[in-house]
């Protein structure tokens, strides 16, 4: 949990302190933002909050149902400060009449400016990943264009992430530069906020009889689906093939679609039964991690899918709750840095 010095809400309309969060897809991300949110509020007992979720991909009945859920874990006297609103478009569900429209039009205003916000974060993050892709991996130093084309950023937003990054980097005399040594604390700050920047799509079977990740692969090949790769555990062995993990608890896939609404139709032809499912903490049998960048730096793998690369398998074994083989991997990367030098 933040302390109050890392955190503050977007804004503030007399005593309403308002937290927005853009594209909430999964339940895991909701609770997060709320108790952040809680724990602002806790400190300021005489205002109020208003946590509102911009497109968010929940459904309707089922934020309701959540949020009745999620707000039993909050003290009665902050619960009874926090107001639910969601929306698109500029029009809002939730928003007690007594603001009006003046505050509605403020509201606006406020979406307009945090949205630049948001997107950077989200391609601050889509940087540190190529960095640490090269760095991992041994490839040669870079240079800023070549940079933002990969990570489909523009000049002034890859200067921002590189100067956050500058304790670092090693920049070489001809102006290209790579990762000096792993950054642990920006690692650390993804990892927690990863749930909200990643764009994943999660399904499942709802009798729970699915089947194998391995057979999942198998059809997917007889299928020749394209632009997706093996992530995940399986993805994860083959760049570990010591992880200490017996069976695989599911199937994750990395699709590359840079620049354009996913094509997700080949799920219901792997497997009619598979359902979307937005609670995170539910359990699942295929997770969809979709992967915008230019360049997908998948590994090929001989007569089948290609292996995600290793940046994308860590970040699926830390969603997954499987911390320890996520460390074991973070470890083996680091050795295969090592021996890359």
């Amino acid at each position: 949990m933040k302390n109050e010095m890392d955190y503050r809400p977007d804004g503030r309309w007399q005593d309403l302190w308002i937290e927005i969060k853009f594209k909430t897809h999964g339940f895991r991300n909701l609770r997060a933002g709320l108790l952040e949110f809680a724990y602002w509020l806790a400190s300021h007992p005489k205002d109020r909050g208003l946590l509102v979720l911009v497109d968010s991909r929940i459904t309707e009945k089922r934020l309701q149902n959540e949020w009745q859920h999620a707000v039993q874990a909050i003290r009665p006297d902050v619960v009874n400060r926090l107001i639910l609103a969601w929306g698109k478009d500029g029009q809002y569900k939730g928003l007690p009449q007594e603001l009006g429209d003046d505050f509605r039009a403020w509201l606006n205003q406020l979406v307009s400016e945090e949205l630049p916000r948001a997107r950077s974060r989200e391609s601050f993050h889509t940087i540190l990943q190529i960095l640490l892709h090269e760095w991992f991996l041994g490839k040669e130093p870079m240079t800023r264009t070549w940079l933002g084309r990969v990570a489909g950023c523009s000049y002034p937003t890859v200067a921002a992430a590189l100067q956050r990054l500058e304790p670092y980097l090693l920049k070489h005399s001809d102006r290209r530069f790579e990762l000096k040594d792993f950054p642990r604390k920006e690692w650390t700050s993804m990892l927690a906020v990863s749930d909200r920047v990643r764009g994943t799509v999660r399904f499942a079977v709802p009798s729970g009889e699915s089947r194998s990740a391995e057979d999942h692969i198998e059809r997917l090949e007889r299928m020749r689906v394209k632009n997706v790769a093996i992530g995940g555990v399986l993805g994860a062995r083959y760049y570990d093939s010591g992880l200490d993990l017996v069976g695989t608890p599911r199937l994750d896939l990395s699709l590359h679609s840079p620049g354009k609404q996913a094509d997700l139709s080949f799920i219901k032809r792997l497997d009619p039964a598979l359902h979307q499912i937005h609670n995170s903490l539910q359990p699942i049998n295929v997770a969809i991690h979709i992967i915008r960048r230019t360049e997908a730096f998948f590994t090929p793998r001989l007569g089948g899918l290609p292996w995600a690369d290793p940046i994308e398998c860590l970040l699926d074994l830390h969603e997954a709750n499987l911390q320890r083989q996520a460390n074991d991997l973070l470890r083996a990367l680091q050795a295969l840095r090592s021996a890359a030098k």
